[in-house]
């Protein structure tokens, strides 16, 4: 689905490093925090980030943003309690997994 939207092998490869990576532009690196804010237990969404939302995007595409990143939190929420993996359906494709927190 992510290819079919546009997004490159690039930009999948360096997914970790969106912040910094030159092959996300502005809006795609705003997106992509809100996403990791709302993905952390707890959620993270400071006002500031938040603020830079509402510059970008109307109330109703806040909503639908926020509906997505949401659904797909529960979705692997769901899939990891119950045990579901991947079927392999897409072979050579790349899945890049969150960078780990020091302690």
């Amino acid at each position: 689905m992510g290819r079919a939207s546009g997004i490159t092998t690039e930009q999948i490869a360096n997914l970790n490093n969106y912040l910094t990576d030159f092959n996300f532009s502005e809006l795609e690196r705003l997106v992509l925090e809100y996403a990791d804010g709302m993905t952390r237990t707890p959620v993270e969404v400071s006002d500031a980030l938040f603020a830079k939302l509402r510059e970008r995007f109307s109330e109703a595409e806040l909503v639908e943003l926020t509906s997505a990143i949401a659904w797909e939190n529960y979705r692997a929420r769901f899939d990891h309690a119950f045990g579901v993996e991947a079927e392999n359906f897409t072979e050579g494709a790349v899945c890049a997994l969150p960078v780990q927190a020091a302690d």
